[in-house]
């Protein structure tokens, strides 16, 4: 069996794909925040 060595693994295609995970959840945050304020003014 191969040795493993700390570090030498490339993670490019793992940090892309958080990266979009945590811009897809920052938009969906911001959009359901302003779905909710928008509802709460509507229905005064």
């Amino acid at each position: 069996m191969a040795e493993h060595k700390h570090g030498e693994m490339n993670i490019d295609v793992q940090e892309k794909t958080f990266e979009g995970f945590i811009t897809a959840s920052a938009r969906v945050a911001m959009v359901s925040i302003a779905a909710l304020i928008f509802m709460a003014l509507v229905n005064s």
